[in-house]
């Protein structure tokens, strides 16, 4: 480059030398206008390509689109450093000071608005519209929530079902190898059982290249009262779905044809014909810029094809969205859920805290209430509802009632039952069995002739169910342990009894719905082994073993049985297997 000869005589002291630094002085850089041109190229370029991955909503209330305008400049200022090299030639700190002016500016006005916007919309200022995200009604435990139907007593937790959804995909050896289970499972009533269903995930990048032409080829579903499950093949696979990349990936596909909406966490749901599909919450800020998170529909997106259709939450009518459905409609009666545990759980705490003011939720907090540390997942009138138990912000020792908050309407209901909050109800049931170290659920709430009763299976260090719990709400002292239902509701109706409590529990009919928990009747099969294989599903590693009886596999984990990893081809061995089982892999329950 040229040198550039520039008058300093302007600016020199008493001896005559220059007092104006080098980097004060406007140097413009050579072809200052092609870099510009180049600069702004090269920056819209590099809009786009963060756009693609980052997709924010074009949406005022969105915080990411702030974070995006602000990387944008910030990517222009540095194409700015970068081009006119300022390290080397810092008598060009001017021109880019200058020339930075304009993004500087957007950042800081950017960063105004989002103060002003979280100011605005600060519960110290806005209590009284935080209290009122929900609208809670008091119900009555005995008229609404009816006694308890054995034979739909949801017997699993996520984790649980999580499992056995592990190992029915390791059952299926054409899927094991490519596919695995995705973290995507939703609580749901499928034909007017409460089951839960999950949908698959590529293995890894090159699986995904390998079967992403036919996308994913199943879903899985496990009964969570007879603790069965079974994987559904589809005749077209998912095409779009959270496991895609580019432009099949749920939220940018969805971003795309919607590019102003704020898009929820996806939950996975199959219609009564079994079609699955992705519902995704369409989210909006009604308090301030960015307070009052709350859902005002859904997208519900067709995971084979991608087709999609808007429904709206409104119940009056009036919706912010251009579509003439919603959630109350008969046609979309089969969504179970559009509000997720972590927002109806939000809502209900700022309306327990918040109804008498910011300042009464920290100083004399009279009236103030919490939601307990958990929740769980309860089935009325084919809808999924949220439960949780609701304690004094004082204490936390016990809870003064419970709610229970429609997933699908948001429809709320607060019981007023005093009684021992949902912790102390899991250590007292794992005391009842201490011996085996056994850990319980999270407590399901039940209605057991009119007595509200916490409900829990016991599982083992392998996450398998093993016993089940009942703990009366209002003497947590009172405990039933069993390992079917019909043996837990008669030591439960026993304690009960002890201290002046009288069931009227229909145990005969109990028992009939109870024949789906015994364990299946099993065979001893024994031969040579002849083969030996191992994969790892889920983090967990399974072997399939042959013997010289035939061409079956036998598969059998290592958590199920731990001398399996000392067999060698050539050891005798024997395993137990259900009696009816068949085809070409079977899974064993122990080996000797």
């Amino acid at each position: 480059m040229e040198p550039i000869n520039v008058d300093f005589t302007h600016g020199k002291d008493d001896d005559g030398n220059s007092n104006i630094p080098v980097s004060d002085v406007y140097i413009p850089p050579r072809n200052a206008k092609k870099k510009i041109i180049i600069n702004l190229i090269l920056t819209a370029i590099f809009a786009a390509v963060t756009y693609y991955f980052m997709i924010p909503a074009l949406n005022f209330k969105a915080i990411e689109l702030y974070m995006y305008i602000a990387f944008i400049c910030l990517i222009y200022i540095g194409l700015t450093v970068l081009s006119c090299k300022v390290a080397i030639h810092p008598e060009y700190q001017s021109y880019v000071k200058k020339h930075s002016t304009v993004p500087g500016i957007i950042m800081a006005v950017l960063a105004v608005v989002c103060l002003v916007g979280f100011v605005v919309g600060a519960q110290l200022f806005r209590a009284n519209a935080y209290s009122h995200l929900l609208t809670v009604e008091e119900g009555d435990f005995t008229e609404d929530i009816a006694e308890i139907d054995f034979s739909a007593v949801p017997t699993l937790d996520a984790t649980s079902a999580n499992n056995l959804a592990v190992r029915t995909l390791g059952d299926l050896s054409d899927m094991v190898s490519q596919f695995i289970v995705s973290n995507y499972s939703t609580q749901i009533n499928y034909k007017g059982t409460p089951v839960r269903v999950t949908s698959l995930d590529y293995g890894d990048i090159f699986k995904w290249l390998k079967n992403t032409r036919e996308g994913l080829p199943a879903y899985i579903i496990v009964d969570m009262t007879t603790q069965k499950s079974e994987i559904v093949r589809l005749e077209s696979g998912m095409k779009y779905s959270p496991a895609e990349h580019f432009n099949r990936y749920l939220l940018r596909h969805l971003r795309f044809e919607y590019p102003t909406y704020m898009f929820g966490t996806p939950s996975f749901e199959i219609d009564e014909s079994g079609q699955p599909y992705w519902i995704v919450p369409i989210l909006d800020k009604t308090i301030g810029l960015f307070g009052g998170t709350d859902v005002i529909g859904a997208v519900v997106v067709n995971s084979i094809d991608g087709t999609s259709h808007i429904i709206s939450t409104s119940t009056n009518g009036k919706t912010k969205l251009p579509t003439d459905s919603f959630v109350t409609d008969d046609e979309w009666q089969w969504i179970d859920r559009i509000y997720s545990a972590t927002i109806l759980n939000e809502q209900y705490n700022y309306y327990g805290k918040l109804s008498h003011g910011f300042i009464n939720s920290l100083i004399g907090q009279e009236g103030v209430k919490v939601t307990s540390s958990g929740y769980n997942y309860l089935a009325l009138n084919d809808d999924v509802y949220m439960y949780t138990g609701v304690t004094s912000i004082s204490s936390d020792q016990s809870i003064i009632g419970f709610v229970l908050l429609n997933q699908r309407t948001k429809e709320t209901k607060y019981y007023p039952i005093s009684g021992a909050l949902e912790n102390t109800a899991q250590t007292s049931a794992q005391g009842a069995v201490q011996q085996y170290s056994y850990t319980a659920t999270f407590p399901l709430l039940l209605n057991i002739s009119g007595e509200p009763t916490y409900f829990m299976a016991l599982k083992d260090s392998s996450e398998l169910v093993k016993m089940y719990a009942m703990v009366n709400v209002k003497q947590s002292t009172v405990v039933g342990i069993g390992s079917t239902l019909t043996e837990c509701t008669e030591n439960y109706a026993d304690n009960l009894k002890k201290n002046g409590i009288n069931l009227d529990i229909n145990i005969d009919e109990i028992g009939e719905n109870d024949q789906t928990q015994a364990q299946p009747e099993t065979k001893e099969v024994s031969g040579t082994v002849t083969e030996i294989r191992s994969v790892v599903t889920g983090g967990e590693t399974y072997f399939y073993i042959k013997l010289n009886t035939g061409n079956t596999f036998y598969k059998l984990g290592v958590k199920d049985a731990e001398r399996v990893v000392t067999l060698n081809v050539g050891d005798s061995v024997t395993f137990n297997v259900p009696v009816e089982a068949s085809g070409d892999i079977i899974t064993a329950s122990s080996i000797k």
